[in-house]
């Protein structure tokens, strides 16, 4: 889901909050929503919030513990968490949303890198392929918890890539079958960055291509 998809649902879930506050009706008992209507929409936040951020996320946390029944109350709680969510999105804090957002640089880097290849500039096209697999592995290791730096004479230095892949294989975020294949189109990368043209054809940069996008998506 891209960056204005999510916005775009965000709004959709404020808005059908309020919607279930206009079913609001009072009795003896208290006051109450449609149970139909706010089931529907808690079911509905819920998958948004834990598809976006995860169910370790506090606002997914929040939003289950908060509107739990179908009660004006509960349901103004779960409006407010999902503005929270906007103004977070809107403001560009959220690590997850950031991430999204690379996503949408690497789908036109990618893009781009297509359009070289069918005009047969497979050279800058196996360098672009490269830059954005690359910057991949390094998003993966800060996702999980993996150095992306090491410390030599007090000093940080960034990770090689082959490094960077052997240490998420090793913490088996991908197999060993993914680290063959990166090594592989790691090396076909800087063939092309070093003027080696002669020792990779277009199809295989082809190949890289599609098995690259794959591998993101997949590991996304």
């Amino acid at each position: 889901m891209k960056i204005e998809d999510i916005k775009k649902r965000v709004d959709e879930l404020i808005t059908i909050a309020g919607q279930v506050l206009n079913t609001k009706r009072s009795s003896d008992f208290g006051s109450h929503v449609s149970s139909e209507q706010f089931n529907e929409f808690r079911a509905a936040s819920l998958s948004f919030l834990k598809s976006t951020f995860g169910t370790d996320h506090p606002f997914y946390a929040e939003f289950n513990k908060q509107a739990k029944k179908a009660s004006p109350y509960d349901t103004e709680e779960g409006r407010g968490i999902l503005k929270a969510v906007k103004r977070e999105i809107d403001g560009g804090w959220l690590s997850t949303v950031k991430g999204l957002i690379s996503a949408e640089i690497f789908s036109d880097f990618l893009e781009m890198a297509e359009y070289l290849l069918k005009e047969s500039y497979k050279d800058p096209a196996a360098v672009m392929i490269g830059s954005v697999l690359e910057e991949h592995i390094r998003q993966l290791c800060l996702r999980n918890s993996i150095a992306i730096e090491t410390i030599k004479d007090g000093k940080p230095n960034p990770k090689k890539a082959d490094l960077m892949n052997s240490e998420l294989a090793s913490a088996s975020i991908y197999n060993k079958l993914d680290q063959k294949s990166i090594t592989s189109w790691l090396d076909l990368r800087n063939k092309a960055a070093h003027g080696q043209y002669s020792e990779y054809t277009k199809e295989q940069v082809e190949l890289m291509y599609q098995g690259v996008t794959n591998f993101i998506s997949r590991t996304t």
